[in-house]
């Protein structure tokens, strides 16, 4: 994402809701929408950002969700989705469940989407009928960092390829109703290692003994973060998992549902977050710019080396920035921990960055952040959360006050 390519009012903002503040894009949000309409179904990974008016837009704009949490369940209800409507409003993805989720999912009326033999039989135990996914691990997966890898021997997640069968038996068992399919093995775009996706999930189709209506390609869709990367092929993406479907449909007889399950794709370059620049320090190796933003509110690049553009924006609300002479800085953030980086590698060494020399007063924008950003934040060193605005264009509103020491408090006078 190009500097400011978001046309935002950003200064305008900070200076009513304070920074660190998160800003959306709803606009950026809509044309990612757009990109994936041939699929049946978009189904939001809320995992990504799940404020309830992020939400409530999804819905708006024709795409149902995923949760992976009871807290994710409730969210999706209070944002109107529905979880019995065709095709369903909301469904919920695990490995695991306990009894006050699986309370919830029978409540709701909620198809689960099983990652594990344990869970499938106590599905089946407790809830005979109910209406299932099958996640399968395919025994390879892909990722930006081996965090972000949900396939092959080393994940937790999904059923083992090998153990379709089993899972089959006990659906049999317990007069579960068999959806459909789901295979998500990580996140980036290799269309040759997609191509290898999408073979699977259909050699694994016609073991299942078992009829079923649905297959969901996941998600994990790349997103540019550089200058000069590239975007993915939706048109593409979308070919090599209906060419997949079209073998699954030959195979059943009658035609089959294709879903797609994008997170991060859909709203993380709708997503900023500024913070102001409070100091800068030279230590023997490095330039750094503290600011009032940390990893509590951004951990993707400590967690996982993540790369997010930069971009200076001056006190004076002027575009002396692209006048002023490019230095190389580290930035970090105000925490007590030494990761408390925001330009660092896989490896958690700095890694430099060359913009424009900020000065204390600045503001420091960091690019594509609306997924696994603020729904990653925590309140390490009793920080609270920062406000969140979304804007339509340049019409903005706040969707999530700043939080206080006092809500924080709150909790702890029991």
């Amino acid at each position: 994402m190009a500097a400011l390519d978001l046309n935002l009012p950003v200064r305008d903002l900070v200076n009513e809701y304070g920074s660190p503040l998160w800003i959306y894009s709803s606009e950026t949000i809509r044309e990612r929408v757009e990109l994936l309409r041939q699929f049946d179904v978009i189904r939001y990974a809320q995992k990504a950002n799940s404020n309830v008016h992020i939400l409530k837009l999804m819905r708006e704009l024709g795409a149902v969700v995923d949760a992976v949490s009871a807290g994710e369940i409730e969210r999706s209800l209070a944002a109107g989705f529905d979880a019995r409507s065709d095709p369903p409003g909301v469904v919920f993805t695990a490995d695991v469940m306990d009894k006050e989720t699986l309370a919830l999912v029978l409540r709701h009326g909620i198809s689960v989407n099983v990652g594990s033999l344990h869970m499938l039989e106590y599905l089946g135990a407790n809830a005979p009928g109910h209406s299932v996914w099958i996640r399968i691990n395919p025994g390879f997966g892909h990722g930006h960092s081996n965090k972000t890898n949900t396939g092959g021997p080393h994940s937790k997640h999904g059923i083992w390829h090998a153990d379709v069968a089993s899972a089959i038996a006990l659906i049999r068992k317990y007069g579960l109703r068999l959806e459909g399919l789901h295979m998500h093995i990580g996140s980036g775009v290799d269309y040759a290692h997609l191509a290898q996706v999408c073979g699977a999930l259909v050699e694994v189709a016609k073991r299942v003994d078992c009829d079923f209506h649905a297959i969901s390609a996941g998600g994990g869709l790349s997103v540019p973060c550089r200058r000069g990367d590239a975007g993915v092929d939706a048109a593409h993406y979308f070919q090599l998992w209906n060419d997949a479907r079209y073998e699954v449909e030959r195979h059943l007889g009658h035609a089959v549902r294709l879903e797609i399950e994008p997170g991060r794709f859909l709203v993380a370059e709708a997503g900023l977050l500024v913070a102001s620049v409070h100091a800068i320090k030279q230590t023997p190796e490095h330039r750094f710019v503290l600011v009032d933003a940390g990893f509590n509110d951004l951990v993707r690049p400590s967690m996982y080396g993540s790369y997010h553009e930069i971009s200076v924006l001056p006190a004076d609300g002027s575009d002396a920035a692209v006048s002023r002479s490019v230095g190389t800085f580290a930035v970090a953030g105000p925490l007590c921990e030494a990761g408390d980086v925001f330009t660092q590698d896989s490896r958690g060494m700095i890694e430099d960055r060359d913009f424009p020399e900020p000065l204390v007063g600045d503001l420091l924008v960091f690019h594509d952040v609306g997924a696994y950003g603020a729904s990653m934040s925590s309140n390490y060193n009793s920080r609270p959360l920062a406000a969140e605005v979304l804007c339509e264009g340049t019409k903005c509103r706040l969707i999530r006050r700043r939080q206080t020491i006092d809500d924080l408090l709150s909790l702890e006078n029991c």
